[in-house]
């Protein structure tokens, strides 16, 4: 009966593990890091990229041309004191009857702040991944929170109705989403680790 308790908590706390900590087998991996080649597309498209900068001056167009206007990341990622991004974008897009290159809007528009810049342009697969995962560097976010902003937010979901002339992220964001879900569910492997 000892044995049987001392083996008793164990047992419990494994199955109460959660499926991060556990091993993922090696198909799950290797399921895991093809996925993590469309989590790396999408974030590398304009769309999101643009306002991923290592920088402070946000890019726009699939051009990645710098912001006119001399726009900056400013304090809090929204804009210097003065001329806030919500100055010209607003909650959602312009109609079409503001012409092609009207301004652009999604709820809470701006740039990661700039102590978590988020800068991922031209950044290779394994740091990208790795940076995904650092809560240091992601707005504090383990892996579940990523998860819901990447699938939910409002601003993340813009690319993919951006309007005017801009073209979309090229993945449907279903697609997009169950990527991300299997790379996190397979442990989160990053390419060359």
């Amino acid at each position: 009966m000892r044995r049987l308790l001392a083996i008793l908590p164990a047992t419990i706390l494994l199955a109460l593990a959660p499926a991060a900590c556990k091993r993922a087998s090696p198909e799950q991996q290797a399921q895991g890091l093809e996925a993590f080649k469309t989590v790396e597309q999408v974030f590398q498209h304009p769309r999101c990229s643009n306002c991923h900068i290592p920088g402070d001056a946000p890019l726009q167009f699939d051009t990645q041309t710098p912001h006119a206007m001399n726009v900056v990341r400013g304090p809090d990622g929204h804009g210097a004191p003065g001329l806030p991004c919500s100055t010209c974008h607003g909650e959602k897009n312009s109609p079409a009857s503001y012409g092609p290159h009207a301004p652009p809007g999604a709820p809470h528009w701006g740039l990661p702040p700039p102590d978590q810049k988020m800068a991922w342009i031209g950044v290779p697969a394994a740091e990208l991944c790795a940076m995904i995962k650092d809560k240091k560097r992601n707005g504090d976010r383990d892996l579940d929170a990523m998860f819901k902003h990447v699938s939910e937010d409002k601003l993340v979901l813009w690319g993919w109705e951006p309007g005017g002339e801009r073209k979309p992220v090229p993945v449907p964001h279903e697609r997009f989403v169950a990527a991300f879900k299997t790379w996190m569910d397979a442990g989160a492997p990053c390419p060359g680790a």
